[in-house]
């Protein structure tokens, strides 16, 4: 069985489709790499990308991804609500079945020390990946964002970077490449513009905040759709189910006058979480992959293809 890492590249541009064609373009000329979701978002003017690779070609396609975003992206004329360091922002290695947080770490290394020597941008590891505490956290590596490291790199001892100069690059600013579990971006829409009501709503659920444990959030405005978006990273949504946290936000909107106009998922989600919803609002008794029409289908195309080649 092929072994393969999740990678999930966040892109400093959501506007511009052509740039993010060329960025996956990147990427699947790698051998093994193949992208299953591009998500882009105007009024974030941020992309994610979600690709897998077999582990001894990761550090290659996530080099030429962040070499084209570099190429592509100029940080000095960039704006959009999402906080953000650089044309790459985030790189995350997401280790899958048999492959090793481990594993993931050391490529997270040897991806940073090659972006960093060779394009020269600063990089910052985080989560599993980090060198001290305090960069385990993403959020202590992006706060005061691209225009605020500009200034502080350069005497800010917390800001030396793990990897590349010791000085910003005005382009394509910093990178953060981690290592880390699986996790559901999620995010919730809410017909208001009032954003005051947004930040409470995000910390009543945010652990930081005294909210959910595993849960990382922020309010947005969205210009767009002139709502405010509850912005979600559920970082383990086995011990805290999207479920859980939807009917906290539910009650909390009661409670300030405002309603729910949709959600979103951002990237891929786990069949386990979308199990957990399934289970919880409809009540159905032993739900699992076996009543999923399109998983039969695909055991039964295993079998097939496992018989066939039993026959040479």
């Amino acid at each position: 069985m092929t072994r393969l890492i999740e990678c999930v590249p966040n892109f400093s541009e959501g506007r511009r489709p052509e740039v993010i064609r060329a960025i996956a373009q990147a990427i699947i000329g790698v051998k093994s790499a193949e992208v299953l979701d591009i998500h882009m978002d105007i009024d974030h003017n941020r992309s994610v990308i979600t690709f897998v690779c077999e582990p001894e070609f990761a550090v290659e396609a996530g080099f030429s991804a962040i070499q084209k975003a570099a190429e592509l992206i100029d940080m000095t004329t960039h704006k959009g609500v999402h906080p953000r360091i650089g044309a790459c922002d985030v790189f995350p290695f997401v280790p899958l079945d048999d492959v090793t947080m481990d594993e993931a770490v050391k490529l997270a290394n040897r991806l940073g020390q090659k972006v960093g020597k060779e394009l020269q941008i600063p990089i910052y590891l985080y989560e599993f990946a980090a060198k001290t505490p305090e960069r385990q956290d993403l959020a202590n590596i992006r706060r005061g964002q691209y225009e605020g490291l500009c200034q502080s790199i350069s005497y800010d001892t917390s800001k030396v970077p793990d990897y590349g100069p010791t000085k910003i690059n005005l382009k394509s600013g910093a990178t953060a490449i981690g290592a880390r579990g699986p996790l559901i971006a999620f995010n919730v829409f809410l017909a208001t513009q009032e954003k005051s009501i947004g930040t409470k709503i995000a910390n009543a659920i945010s652990e930081s905040k005294g909210g959910f444990k595993f849960v990382k959030s922020l309010a947005f405005e969205i210009r767009s759709k002139n709502q405010i978006q509850v912005s979600m990273n559920l970082t383990n949504y086995q011990k805290t189910p999207i479920s859980r946290v939807f009917e906290t936000i539910k009650s909390e909107t009661e409670r300030y006058g405002v309603k729910i106009v949709s959600s979103e998922i951002v990237g891929l989600i786990p069949f386990d979480a979308v199990a957990d919803v399934v289970n919880f609002y409809l009540r159905v008794e032993g739900f699992s992959k076996e009543k999923v029409l399109e998983e039969k289908l695909k055991q039964i195309t295993a079998k097939s293809n496992s018989q066939s080649i039993n026959k040479f």
